[in-house]
């Protein structure tokens, strides 16, 4: 059965000193520490130790084979977004990371497609690495599930939406900058609690903006299994009828009507939990990812999935029909 993980992240192994060359701010830099290992530093601040499968294309590759799974679709590390810091040298990041995305499927062909990262805080700059994206080979983005805290409905990020439909590229939501943050740092909270809520904040920024119905033809994946939108579907519609006033501000349609419109991964960690989704969005919305290679991900890579009671037709959307759809792949072309 052809696998698609459409959910895992990489690193170039060597980074720049951007905070010296551009004489400010928390940019992640490097230090290779033991063989195989890495500290990623933010400023001066240690931020999470890394392994090598982080940035070797050609492990990772040896690792997915023990699984059986043949395509990985990489994407950058969401800290290294840096969309707090000037668009132009967020743009240069940004140009950064996508060639060295690049370059990865280039030399791997049939083990690697790619998502890139473009300065969201600017629309044109955006825009521009957008179609710098495409002209690479890149199958579409990846981007914050806020932008410096503003929602994905603000007009400003429109434009670079709408260039995305126009482009036929997909987009990749992924929580980042978690609400809360500071609030909740210990027992590891902002990933337990913050990122589901970051997601459905995203999904719902675009619901009720209206993103959705401007750009039906926009194809939009969610992470974590759409983190906390899918149990609390039924809360945000009673919240839609019960107060209109409030909530219809931009888009009067019902949000469950978007539901099979857009796309969330697999990562539920629970076979149950991810039944459920199955339940609300269908089989060929649901894509498999994995968060490789964080803990926090599914590193057995669907172990949990091919030991389950699930149909051998609701596996194959899983594993690379929803991945196909999504991205805009020809099959005959994998």
């Amino acid at each position: 059965m052809l696998k698609i993980d459409m959910h895992t992240h990489i690193i170039p192994e060597k980074l720049p000193r951007f905070a010296d060359k551009f004489g400010y701010g928390d940019f992640i830099h490097l230090v290779h520490h033991r063989p195989g290992f890495a500290n990623m530093i933010k400023g001066d601040v240690f931020f999470r130790e890394i392994e090598a499968n982080c940035w070797d294309p050609k492990l990772r590759i040896e690792e997915y084979d023990q699984f059986n799974t043949q395509i990985q679709v990489v994407c950058t590390i969401p800290v290294m977004f840096s969309y707090w810091a000037k668009p132009q040298d967020c743009h240069e990041l940004s140009k950064f990371l996508n060639d060295d995305i690049a370059e990865t499927v280039n030399q791997h062909k049939g083990n690697y497609l790619a998502l890139g990262t473009v300065p969201m805080q600017d629309a044109n700059l955006a825009i521009k690495e957008l179609e710098r994206c495409k002209e690479l080979g890149l199958l579409g983005i990846q981007i914050g599930s806020n932008i410096n805290d503003k929602n994905l409905n603000e007009e400003q990020f429109f434009p670079i939406f709408k260039a995305c439909q126009d482009l036929d590229m997909a987009v990749f939501v992924h929580p980042w900058n978690m609400m809360g943050f500071h609030s909740m740092e210990k027992y590891w909270l902002p990933w337990l609690v913050g990122m589901p809520a970051e997601t459905s904040r995203a999904i719902c920024s675009m619901i009720f903006g209206g993103v959705f119905e401007r750009l039906p033809d926009l194809r939009v994946c969610f992470a974590h299994s759409g983190g906390s939108f899918p149990a609390t579907i039924g809360r945000i519609e009673h919240g839609y009828n019960c107060r209109p006033d409030l909530v219809q501000v931009d888009n009067t349609r019902n949000p469950r009507e978007y539901i099979g419109k857009f796309w969330v991964d697999c990562i539920t960690h629970d076979i149950q939990a991810l039944k459920n989704v199955l339940d609300l969005v269908g089989s060929k919305r649901v894509c498999f990812g994995t968060d490789y290679p964080f803990p926090l991900g599914d590193l057995e890579l669907g172990k949990f999935i091919e030991e389950s009671n699930l149909s051998t037709k609701v596996q194959e959307d899983i594993f690379s029909k929803a991945a196909i759809e999504w991205l805009g792949l020809d099959p005959s072309q994998l």
